[in-house]
């Protein structure tokens, strides 16, 4: 019997079965990225004590060199939250920018997320250390990196913010966070992966 051709848009109907342990298919669409934002601070923090902050302020979304964000309804921030535009699976990177003319024993970025628009925790932390040898006639700098996949299942409730600081020894008592409106320093970015 010879094979001849199948209308798979008329003819074919429900769930195609795939082999090897897939599922089956019932759209020919992947649930590809929608979303990426990308947010920086566009000026330094100075002199910050060693106790810890919440960015709160200086924010801007990336805008200079062909940026290419936001791809899709970016996120919204305010006092340092962010909100997210719709749930979803977030890939969440982080990065600080930090230096002093001292030494510092630990330098530590905290990304906190909530899930009732309230109480904060870690949920990953990035850490570091200066160390200058005993000068204070230049500044020495480092960076401070984290990233966390978090599952927003209602963006009124499930936020995230930034924070930094240390834990220094006894010369030191305040740091500097690299801020530039221009470049990403103190930075981060937002990418949906897929639906919840």
């Amino acid at each position: 019997m010879a094979l001849s051709k199948i209308d798979v848009a008329n003819m074919v109907t429900g769930a195609t079965p795939v082999a090897n342990g897939g599922t089956a298919l019932t759209s020919g669409f992947v649930n590809g990225i929608t979303m990426v934002d990308q947010w920086r601070i566009t000026s330094t923090y100075a002199d910050q004590e060693d106790d810890g902050f919440v960015f709160t302020s200086n924010w801007e979304r990336v805008d200079t060199d062909s940026d290419g964000v936001p791809i899709g309804t970016g996120m919204s921030e305010s006092s340092g939250i962010f909100t997210f535009p719709s749930t979803g699976i977030y890939l969440i990177e982080a990065r600080m920018v930090i230096y002093d003319d001292r030494s510092h024993a630990v330098c530590i970025l905290d990304l906190e997320t909530t899930t009732d628009n309230s109480s904060y925790g870690d949920a990953a932390q990035g850490r570091t250390f200066l160390e200058n040898g005993g000068s204070t006639s230049y500044n020495v700098f480092s960076s401070a990196v984290c990233s966390h996949v978090f599952d927003v299942t209602n963006v009124t409730t499930h936020k995230v913010r930034m924070v930094g600081r240390t834990q220094s020894n006894e010369t030191a008592d305040s740091l500097n966070y690299q801020g530039d409106t221009n470049l990403n320093y103190t930075s981060i970015k937002f990418t949906r992966l897929g639906d919840t």
